[in-house]
């Protein structure tokens, strides 16, 4: 950032959020809009899962482009042109009429949105001085974290109250309030004219997420391995990855697309291994959960929405107090503490049934909520905390990148064991149903489900599946538990921050003051 005047971080703050709540929440305010969106495009449902994947393989794509574009053409000019962008493409969405337009207009939304989170916490790490970048890291939390949990509700309700069009179209005075804000308190930073562009390396790492992300994407859709899509998805995957790890380890740090020596710091990769694992657990429950209420308990969607939306008052209030502490208490500490009241939750979730209230679905979400929050703030004020200052909108980028690909991996994790352990369950307990079993010969039980017709034994098997299905969802709890646990003793591998701000630190601190 330009030093010669002062900052006026508050505002600063407060337009990099909106234009970061605005990308976040798009990862899945759109999703509950699909059906809706199938018949006014007149897509199959296969169709109409593009919709989704557009979006994800183009923001995975060019997330790693940010920290190039910000050193070619400075810091605030590729701000305005990802949020001028990611406005006007959500204008594209919501008056497409066809399922060509709509996946086109996802993929400039994913392009020009790629860039927007790891930008703002870049700049929230670049305006603010060392004691006070715990705060900042809460307040980018927030907008991260909490976007993703709130789309679905909020994406519920202009579905049912308006339309799906609104979906998109809600961007649009957030992003004319961000673009303000940007321009108008951000000073210009000029790009380095004389850089060149690793075309290699981009489009070799391209390569390999564009197939991770298909292949995570659609695995499950195509019966994974029995298809031949996901062997070529996985061999264009291995391909591009290794050609990329083979041409970086030999180019010019100074030159290569992905600066190696970022790899070398031991607090970043530590913080790249847990936000790879908070995106893991955290999306991947926030992404079955909806589907648990609405399909297994019979909830509406708003009600869906309300019972799972204190999670985020969790996450919020966690990171607000967290980043008061960051500061004065040891990092590993607040981390193990979140961790914990994480694995907590999900132990308590693992002992769901199809006779739990809504407040046993609310206060295991608000406890996950806090634990996540005490985590998410520590985590990347210690990931950056001994990063060059120079080495930021690279490392910021990848940042978010393994958190997105993390975020992936889980989503097709659970969901693939969902559907296989519900016919696994489903083939267990129909073992036990036949019309010898002296558990079904009570008279008042035959009366009851009309076991004596072929009706009766349809409805049986709804009973049976239903359970089944249930029994699926309790495993994933618990696989999403053990992993976190698992993931704990590693946090030994997290150095405390202890040296001083060094003086140009100070100077600067006292700029922005």
């Amino acid at each position: 950032m330009d030093r010669r005047g002062p900052l006026n971080r508050q505002m600063i703050s407060i337009s990099i959020m909106l234009a970061t709540i605005m990308q976040t929440l798009d990862t899945t305010i759109a999703n509950v809009a699909l059906p809706h969106m199938q018949g006014s495009l007149s897509a199959s449902q296969d169709q109409i899962a593009w919709v989704l994947t557009s979006y994800i393989v183009a923001a995975a794509i060019a997330t790693p482009l940010t920290g190039w574009l910000c050193a070619r053409f400075g810091q605030k000019e590729v701000f305005l042109v990802s949020v001028a962008g990611f406005t006007v493409a959500s204008v594209l969405c919501g008056i497409s009429d066809s399922l060509v337009t709509m996946v086109l207009a996802r993929l400039l939304q994913g392009v020009f949105g790629a860039s927007l989170v790891p930008l703002s916490q870049a700049v929230l790490l670049e305006i603010n001085p060392r004691e006070k970048q715990g705060s900042a890291m809460a307040v980018w939390g927030m907008g991260v974290m909490v976007g993703p949990i709130l789309g679905p509700t909020l994406g519920g309700w202009l579905t049912d109250s308006y339309n799906w069009r609104w979906v998109f179209f809600i961007n649009v005075p957030v992003g004319l309030m961000a673009f303000y804000g940007i321009w108008r308190f951000i000073d210009r930073l000029p790009g380095k004219k004389g850089n060149g562009f690793d075309w290699y390396g981009f489009t070799s790492l391209s390569l390999a997420i564009g197939a991770l992300q298909m292949l995570l994407d659609r695995g499950e859709q195509n019966d994974w391995f029995g298809s031949l899509e996901t062997w070529i998805e996985l061999t264009l995957m291995t391909l591009g990855f290794g050609c990329f790890v083979i041409h970086s380890w030999y180019t010019d740090p100074d030159k290569a697309f992905l600066d190696l020596r970022l790899l070398k710091n031991r607090n970043y990769i530590s913080g790249l291994f847990f936000i790879f694992i908070v995106g893991l657990v955290l999306f991947a429950v926030r992404a079955i959960t909806p589907t648990l209420l609405q399909n297994l308990l019979g909830y509406p969607a708003l009600m869906a929405g309300w019972v799972t939306a204190p999670t985020g008052l969790g996450t919020m209030f966690a990171m607000l107090v967290v980043g008061r502490l960051v500061d004065r208490v040891e990092l590993r500490l607040l981390l193990a503490i979140g961790f914990s009241l994480t694995v907590f939750s999900l132990w308590q979730m693992s002992g769901y049934n199809l006779d739990i209230e809504p407040s046993d679905i609310v206060w295991p979400g608000v406890i996950q909520g806090v634990g996540i929050g005490l985590v998410f703030v520590p985590l990347s004020a210690a990931t950056f905390a001994t990063l060059d200052s120079g080495m930021r909108a690279q490392g910021t980028a990848l940042y978010s990148l393994v958190r997105n690909i993390g975020s992936s991996i889980g989503i097709s994790i659970v969901q693939t064991l969902l559907v296989r352990n519900t016919q696994v369950a489903h083939s267990s307990l129909a073992e036990h149903i036949s019309r010898t079993n002296p558990a079904l010969q009570s008279p008042s039980l035959i009366e009851q489900l009309h076991l004596h017709t072929q009706a009766g034994f349809m409805q049986l098997n709804q009973i049976v599946t239903r359970q089944a299905a249930m029994i699926a969802y309790v495993d994933d709890f618990w696989l999403m538990m053990v992993l976190t646990l698992m993931a704990m003793p590693l946090l030994v591998l997290m150095k405390q921050p202890t040296h001083p701000p060094s003086k140009t630190e100070s100077a600067e601190a006292m700029v922005m003051d």
